[in-house]
């Protein structure tokens, strides 16, 4: 007797159960989270009832709601970006499954189980709440939009909200969302190139320019400074390859004990603020240039130095995409337990342990660099452009998310951090298999292979010549 075919819908609600079943254990696992140093810094400020801007006050807003309905400690934020991590992974697959492409969406999950990923996306940072909502803005949207079919209006609103507080709770989220908005929302094509760039360009630029006004004037955050530590570490950068003359507000002297020192670094501006480190550049600096000051000597910096701002920029992009970059590097984690405290932020179970030290040595890996995933978003988009269904359209569109918020560190990282990639590269993962269900030419899928091909290469030499990139801290 001849067994009949698993209908679509069930095949749907069977990749759903397995994301549930899945975000169940990963709440038991781990629970009630990882409270980084950051986490503590916030619930300090919930407790205290008093936000700066220096950590999103839209999260610490919501994490002192939800501490006001009596849910203490840092467990409602992790029930949170989980719930949301795997809530759109799971519709995202369903998605798939639907139709017809069961063995794919079983991949969307393996991704969603990838220790670099999950290990970080258990930690309660603004990070992991980004990744969170962006996640499940697509998989709301992408319901709809691999069937290219339009999104009903509740549907449309709610992928608003998540896009919105994903934007809130990260200052580079813009560049991730905005591309998300236009094509998961507008159903773009990406078929008018110049016109769409432009419009998604201006788009993030005006998102950027409202993030101070609705996180100080809204929110009611205090300014904390956050936006000098970007001069600051361009400033640093400018004197260490153009000579300490080129920011003579610092004197000489002190230039020469940091770069003795191995602060001057494009890995991160920390050593430079690091009172144990060089703290004293940033002080000088502060007090040469307070206020608006700064921007004004950062901006004559950079056009007297275009060469060796352009090179500062150049050398920190590698290091945040890990591409000639040895394997040892600070902020690669996953972390393995919470930040000691007197709060009463507790750390999971030590049973977490195993994956944590597994989502390490996998994040330091070749396959678990940046610049692979940013290949493979770059290889998605040579192939699935311009978009002929909703696949495609899901594809490139998930793809343009990743290209832009990694190239945006180029301009505006300060850290190398290996958390600020994880939406990046889940995004990248998840374009690549919405792409299978497109029909790309063969010659391009070639070249878009032998172009990720090369970047492995070169990624694989730098771990196994360069000797680990330890600055003073």
């Amino acid at each position: 007797m001849q067994r009949k075919p698993v209908g679509a819908r069930r095949k749907a609600i069977s990749a759903l159960v397995v994301a549930v079943l899945l975000a169940g254990i990963t709440l038991a696992f781990f629970w009630p989270g990882i409270a980084s140093y950051d986490s503590v810094v916030q619930y300090q400020q919930v407790l205290a009832g008093a936000f700066d801007d220096w950590h999103p006050p839209a999260m610490a807003r919501l994490w002192a709601l939800l501490h006001g309905l009596g849910w203490r400690g840092q467990a409602p934020m992790f029930v949170l970006q989980i719930l949301l991590y795997w809530g759109g992974l799971a519709l995202f697959a369903g998605a798939l499954a639907r139709r017809g492409q069961s063995l794919v969406a079983l991949v969307v999950l393996l991704l969603g189980f990838w220790p670099p990923l999950l290990g970080w996306q258990v930690a309660v940072l603004k990070d992991a709440q980004m990744t969170g909502a962006l996640a499940a803005a697509v998989g709301v949207a992408s319901w709809w939009r691999l069937d290219d079919r339009r999104l009903p209006l509740w549907a449309a609103a709610l992928v608003l909200v998540l896009l919105g507080y994903a934007t809130l709770v990260r200052f580079n989220a813009a560049f991730a969302a905005v591309p998300l908005a236009f094509g998961l929302l507008g159903g773009w094509r990406w078929d008018r190139p110049l016109f769409q760039a432009v419009l998604v360009l201006a788009a993030i630029a005006a998102v950027l320019g409202m993030l101070t006004p609705i996180n100080q004037r809204l929110l009611h955050a205090q300014p904390s400074g956050v936006e000098r530590s970007l001069p600051l570490f361009d400033l640093a950068g400018i004197a260490h390859r153009a000579g300490p003359q080129a920011v003579p507000q610092v004197p000489a002297r002190l230039w020469h004990r940091a770069e003795a020192k191995g602060c001057l670094t494009p890995i991160l501006w920390d050593p430079i603020g690091d009172q144990k480190a060089c703290g004293y550049i940033v002080d000088t600096l502060q007090r040469a240039a307070p206020g608006k000051q700064l921007r004004n000597l950062w901006l004559e910096a950079i056009a007297t130095h275009p060469l060796a701002y352009a090179a500062h920029r150049i050398a920190h992009w590698n290091s945040e995409m890990r591409l000639w970059m040895p394997a040892t590097m600070p902020g690669t984690g996953p972390l393995g337990r919470s930040e000691p405290n007197s709060l009463g932020l507790p750390s999971p179970d030590k049973r977490i342990t195993g994956f944590q030290k597994l989502g390490y040595t996998l994040a330091s890996s070749a396959a678990g660099a940046p610049i692979l995933w940013f290949a493979i978003a770059l290889g998605v988009l040579f192939c699935t452009w311009p978009a002929r269904d909703g696949a495609g359209s899901v594809a490139v569109t998930l793809a343009l998310s990743t290209i832009l918020t990694e190239l945006a560190f180029g301009l505006v990282g300060v850290a190398s951090d290996y958390r600020y990639h994880c939406w990046g590269m889940l995004a990248a993962g998840l374009a690549l298999l919405a792409a299978t269900g497109t029909r790309p030419a063969p010659h391009r899928v070639l070249v878009a292979l032998l172009g990720i091909a090369a970047v492995a290469a070169i990624v694989v030499a730098a771990r196994w010549t360069l000797p680990p990139a330890l600055p003073p801290l």
